[in-house]
């Protein structure tokens, strides 16, 4: 399923949550035929993100609607901000306001809560990784909203990459039987994707570093002090990630160690919706 798809199955699936049977408070009091506009207002500063999102879900129920952008993702936004205007049938815009808000609410809370931890990396190489921590179904959209906010979005799902953690080395038997498995599956079946393995100690980086075959490795709650002398080991041979035990408290700390990535499912997990409304006009 490519994203667009996705993104047309989230919306149907979530209107139709929203309007059952009918939404009855305007089909009871609003003409069928009335046209009307509306203006998104910003009642909270923070990052700006799903201004390409809210129009995609009007046109999904009036696709002649009119949608005036003033702002764009990425934005950083005050109280009192308009962001966008929309012009069409009343019943569309009713009907979709809940959605748009809800939406938008949750990734401007991401973008900004992500922009503030990448804010404080910039004095370093060390990017700031999602991860899968996400909300079952909005995924998709937490994870735009990573990028609006200025970080690098992880693998997507249990697709595009391997990912060899604690419970599937314990399973297996092994670091390196869990290594040298995936390392043959990814060839036999040709696949085009990266094998990342978790490491708890210094000894688990040592068997990595002897068995080879992957492309970065996961260092699992490992200290500073612990991971400046696993990027000793490792000499750059393959890309590192810190995990585990990081906020953004420490997150300079780790940074300063070199390490070339740290995961945070805490920008997703921990962001806070941020308030908006839309307001009705007169046209």
């Amino acid at each position: 399923m490519t994203k667009n798809e996705q993104l047309n199955h989230f919306i149907k699936n979530a209107l139709e949550e929203d309007l059952g049977a009918g939404d009855f408070s305007t089909l009871s009091t609003i003409d069928a035929g009335a046209k009307g506009k509306a203006f998104l207002k910003v009642k909270q500063a923070g990052v700006l993100a799903g201004m390409q999102i809210a129009p995609k879900i009007f046109s999904y129920m009036e696709p002649g609607i009119t949608f005036t952008a003033y702002m764009q993702d990425g934005d950083e936004m005050k109280y009192g901000d308009k962001a966008f205007e929309v012009e069409g049938h009343v019943h569309t815009i009713l009907q979709c306001e809940r959605l748009v808000l809800n939406t938008m609410q949750r990734m401007c809370g991401i973008a900004t809560l992500t922009r503030k931890y990448v804010d404080k990396l910039k004095p370093y190489k060390t990017r700031l990784l999602d991860t899968r921590k996400t909300t079952p179904n909005f995924r998709l959209l937490e994870k735009e909203a990573v990028k609006i906010g200025g970080g690098v979005n992880h693998r997507f799902g249990l697709y595009d990459m391997i990912m060899l953690k604690d419970n599937h080395i314990d399973f297996c038997g092994g670091i390196e039987s869990a290594i040298e498995k995936a390392y043959t599956y990814v060839k036999k079946n040709k696949l085009d994707i990266k094998i990342e393995v978790e490491t708890r100690n210094l000894e688990d980086v040592k068997k990595v570093l002897k068995t080879g075959k992957l492309d970065r490795v996961m260092l699992d709650n490992f200290t500073p002090a612990e991971i400046k002398e696993a990027l000793h080991l490792i000499q750059g041979k393959y890309e590192t990630e810190a995990s585990g035990g990081i906020n953004f408290q420490n997150l300079e700390e780790y940074a300063a160690t070199g390490v070339d990535f740290i995961s945070s499912g805490a920008i997703i997990h921990q962001a806070v919706n941020l308030d908006l409304s839309l307001k009705a006009m007169n046209i």
